[in-house]
């Protein structure tokens, strides 16, 4: 079971980081909102537990609580980033699902230049993979349902995916899943 942490102390990640193995992939995003606190995935959490005393989380939450669609055009697959950094890259912006938009309904590469860390549409890709991914988090419920009809028309598997989301917005996500304290949710 995959499990992603809140650690509200960057620093001592960084500090932790020298000490991993040669090789060791640590995957920390910064949360956008609150300077300081990091979402790291399981494996992360594991490797720099192994370099001092365990990394304390504010929250800690199941992975399959943030939903991915991967839509039925869904190609590259040797390059796709894990889904505990995808996961952990759509919660460090207050996402609470994320969907794979890499390709348009007529199988074309998407074009699209994020404008900000905060852009709700991002790229992301294995470590060492080919190809860039364009994913699109979402924030809210009504978000996901609006961008996957527009998205993806008549596709009733991503209409449903989106409608049956559990949770209507990040905070209710936290509120609903996490374990520990979640902070104040933007």
């Amino acid at each position: 079971m995959s499990v992603l942490y809140l650690i509200a102390d960057n620093g001592e990640i960084a500090r932790r980081r020298p000490a991993l193995p040669a090789g060791a992939v640590v995957e920390a995003w910064p949360d956008l909102y609150t300077p300081g606190n990091v979402w790291i995935g399981t494996e992360s959490k594991q490797l720099l537990d192994a370099a001092g005393q365990p990394l304390a989380p504010i929250l800690s939450l199941e992975g399959d609580h943030v939903p991915i669609f991967y839509g039925p055009r869904l190609a590259d697959l040797e390059s796709l980033p894990t889904e505990d950094s995808l996961r952990t890259r759509a919660l460090s912006a207050h996402g609470m699902a994320v969907a794979w938009i890499t390709l348009d309904q007529f199988g074309e590469r998407t074009e699209y230049q994020p404008e900000s860390p905060l852009d709700p549409t991002f790229f992301l890709r294995r470590r060492g993979g080919g190809a860039a991914h364009i994913w699109r988090l979402f924030r809210t419920r009504a978000e996901a349902c609006a961008f996957m009809r527009e998205r993806y028309g008549n596709d009733p598997e991503a209409q449903n995916w989106a409608e049956k989301l559990a949770v209507d917005n990040f905070a209710e996500l936290l509120e609903r899943h996490a374990t520990g304290e979640p902070p104040s949710a933007s």
